[in-house]
């Protein structure tokens, strides 16, 4: 694994990024946006940031309010190269916390990850950009990989879902001290369950601060390991470090690249023709909003390694606003 770090120089003094690899074993590279809008301060001097658009190795990203987020994807994750560094919002990035990077959402939004593999879910707070490698939603941090159960492996089929209360209502931002921004807790609704609770405790990931051995050991509080509640619901303030980890029923997912949504089904059909040397193409009917939409997919896709090579054939067709999707 090699580790770099690119440099973008600052355009009209309006947009700065600093560039550096989040170095995973899907050598994924990440910028972070320096230059980002202030529209409100949370409790305890963070600011809550949507950003300007910004732009990094050749691709335009939007930053705006989403208070409906709900996105599935792959979730990589970033650590010892970032560890210390600044994050996008002025932060310190630990590796330790429960934090994440996105492209587009608000710092701090909160969001619940859930790995969609194994069916564990933490909510994390976004304070950060990134990560910047086609088919990549999240950035989670090592201590996030670690509770979601993909550290090993490197990456995730996941979904990414805003918590409500956790982000904008409406087109508006979240009032300073509103539970969800800064450094306050957020509310969770509880979920109903049934039947016995059982509980596993997950200890620190090797190298974590307060773990004996450790570099920072000497100089950070001992972290308390995170417990895993298997089938109870949250309720109440969460604590990041200290919440469960939901666990829900895992259901079979297919990976696929999606290359565009047309509401036109020859445009749909034209485009599939189009994609057909890359592989299995389909079109896929889907209503939002009252909308019908032609959803054209290459897929299912066996791996994430394979999803990759044909995100990166579909975007050389000139499809740039394709993704990695998982339904």
């Amino acid at each position: 694994m090699q580790w770099s770090r690119l440099v973008i120089l600052a355009l009209t003094g309006l947009l700065a990024a600093a560039c550096a690899d989040r170095g995973r074993t899907s050598g994924s590279t990440s910028t972070q946006p320096s230059s980002t809008v202030t529209t409100a301060t949370a409790k305890g001097g963070v600011p809550y940031k949507v950003g300007k658009p910004y732009q990094v190795a050749g691709v335009w990203y939007y930053p705006r309010e989403d208070a409906n987020y709900d996105e599935t994807g792959i979730a990589s994750w970033y650590g010892p190269g970032f560890h210390g560094k600044q994050t996008a919002n002025g932060e310190v990035y630990d590796q330790n916390e429960l934090t994440a990077a996105h492209q587009t959402l608000p710092m701090p939004t909160f969001v619940r990850v859930t790995n969609l593999e194994n069916g564990r879910s933490i909510v994390v707070r976004v304070n950060d950009r990134g990560p910047f490698v086609n088919g990549r939603i999240i950035d989670m941090t090592r201590r996030g990989a670690q509770l979601l159960g993909f550290i090993g492996q490197g990456t995730a089929r996941v979904r990414v879902q805003i918590v409500p209360g956790g982000g904008p209502e409406g087109d508006q931002p979240l009032p300073p001290g509103t539970p969800g921004t800064g450094d306050m807790p957020i509310q969770v609704a509880a979920a109903s369950s049934k039947g016995a609770v059982t509980a596993e405790a997950l200890p620190p990931p090797p190298g974590t601060r307060g773990q004996a051995g450790s570099p920072a050991a000497a100089t950070a509080p001992a972290q308390p390991p995170a417990t895993a509640v298997l089938g109870a619901g949250e309720a109440g303030p969460i604590d990041l470090q200290k919440q469960t980890v939901r666990q829900t029923p895992v259901k079979q997912t297919a990976i696929f690249v999606q290359a565009g949504a047309f509401t036109q089904f020859d445009n749909a059909n034209r485009l599939s023709a189009r994609l057909s040397p890359i592989g299995p193409v389909r079109v896929m009917n889907a209503n939002v909003a009252g909308t019908d939409y032609y959803r054209v997919r290459v897929g299912p896709l066996a791996s994430v390694d394979e999803a990759d090579r044909a995100l990166a054939q579909v975007i050389a067709t000139g499809q740039q606003d394709a993704r990695i999707v998982v339904d």
